[in-house]
C-alpha cells in the first residue's frame, strides 16, 4: 500500500517511497526526483544493515545520491554522542547542504551556511518539513531534505540528556 503523498506548503505534493533499506526515492510534481541506494560493500556482499538507520548505514562508500539523475557527493557523520555527529553533507549543483539535529524531533537544513527548513521524521516515509519564512528556497532544496530525513532520520538529544540517561541505566 503506498503512503499518500505529502502536502508541502511550497511544493505541493511529495511522495517519500522506501524499498526495505537499500533505495529511498523522493518525487513530485515541482521537484526533481532524488534517489539514495545502499549497495552491499565490495568486499563483503553479505554486510548487513544497521537497523536503526532507513537506509541502513552511514558509510558513503556504501551509498549513491542522485538528484535529477546526477550524482551528488554525500557525506553522512558518524555519529555519537553530540547531536553535531549525526550530520549529513551534500555537494551538489555548486551548493553545500547540511541535515543537523537541532532539537529532539527535528533537524535543520542548510545550504550554503543559511537555514532554509528544518525538517522531521522518524526514518520513514512520512517526512514533515518547515520552510523558513524568507528563505529562497529551491525544488532542488525540497528533495535534498526529503531524501536525507527520510533516509537518516531526524532529531536527536542533546549530549546532557543522553549522560544522564547514561547514570540513569548503570544505577542499581
Amino acid at each position: 500500500m503506498d503512503r499518500a503523498p505529502i502536502d508541502d506548503t511550497r511544493f505541493g505534493a511529495v511522495t517519500v517511497r522506501q524499498d526495505g533499506q537499500d533505495r529511498i526515492e523522493v518525487a513530485g510534481d515541482v521537484i526533481p526526483r532524488a534517489v539514495l541506494e545502499r549497495s552491499p560493500a565490495k568486499d563483503s556482499p553479505a554486510t548487513e544493515a544497521d537497523p536503526q538507520i532507513a537506509i541502513g548505514t552511514r558509510d558513503p562508500a556504501l551509498l549513491t545520491l542522485r538528484v535529477d539523475g546526477r550524482e551528488a557527493e554525500l557525506r553522512p557523520a558518524k555519529g555519537g554522542l553530540s547531536r553535531r555527529s549525526y550530520r549529513v553533507d551534500v555537494t551538489y549543483a555548486g551548493a553545500v547542504y547540511r541535515l543537523v539535529p537541532d532539537s529532539v524531533p527535528s533537524s535543520r537544513l542548510t545550504r550554503d551556511g543559511t537555514h532554509i527548513g528544518d525538517f522531521s521524521c522518524d526514518g520513514d516515509e512520512l517526512v514533515i518539513a518547515e520552510w523558513q519564512e524568507g528563505a529562497e528556497v529551491r525544488p532542488v532544496d525540497a528533495s535534498i531534505g526529503y531524501v536525507l530525513a527520510s533516509a537518516f532520520g531526524t532529531g536527536g538529544q542533546p549530549m546532557w540528556m543522553m549522560i544522564v540517561d547514561g547514570v540513569t541505566d548503570a544505577l542499581p
